[in-house]
């Protein structure tokens, strides 16, 4: 069992969502092309970081003439939906999962949450566009909707259980906002997000520099 296993081309692929958000800005600026460097200078690296990137990914340009906004985003969304849209579920529905449920920005990016999980009655009986059901139709949705990827948003002490039955039933890519690192076997792909990490390294920084 492993504690942790990412995509080996997280730090790339992060830089080419960067990318493709910056073009997007730029395209609604009215800009149709744009060179390595201007877009280096919005993400914060250099020209040949974004051409090395271009490169592993096949993204394909004029460098000289300077790229084309509007085929550089068709090519990078090529890159994260090429099979189509992604249905996704999200287990647990307090703060975190509603916030995530009711993110409207997912349906740009055809990500849809088809479902919401959660034990407590009370969450089951919400008026939402996006269902929330008991732990015991998992199977049933994750069949159904042909769902690979699930959001863990419980507490920490039912987390690691709930990624257990996630797998079970087929997941293979877990986001777990839970404060706790799960086990999960190796070909499971899974990002920890922890929000109080990401804050207090930010605030650790912040004094390193007063």
């Amino acid at each position: 069992m492993k504690k942790n296993t990412k995509c080996p081309l997280r730090k790339s692929l992060r830089r080419i969502l960067l990318y493709r958000g910056s073009l997007l800005r730029l395209q609604a600026l009215g800009v149709e092309r744009v060179y390595s460097y201007t877009l280096g200078k919005e993400t914060g690296v250099s020209a040949e970081q974004v051409r090395k990137d271009f490169s592993e990914y096949r993204i394909k340009g004029n460098q000289r003439g300077g790229y084309r906004v509007e085929e550089l985003i068709k090519e990078m969304e090529s890159i994260f939906y090429s099979n189509g849209s992604q249905n996704i579920i999200v287990v647990g529905r307090g703060n975190i999962g509603s916030s995530l449920a009711n993110y409207s920005n997912f349906i740009q990016r055809q990500i849809n949450i088809v479902a919401t999980f959660d034990i407590d009655p009370s969450k089951q009986r919400l008026r939402s566009d996006i269902p929330v059901y008991t732990l015991d139709r998992l199977e049933e949705i994750i069949k159904r909707f042909e769902v690979r990827t699930a959001i863990i948003a419980v507490p920490d002490m039912a987390a690691q259980e709930v990624c257990q039955l996630l797998v079970k039933y087929g997941i293979d890519g877990i986001i777990n906002f839970a404060p706790v690192i799960l086990k999960v076997p190796s070909h499971i792909i899974i990002n920890n997000v922890n929000l109080s990490d990401e804050i207090e390294s930010v605030i650790y920084c912040v004094s390193q520099t007063a």
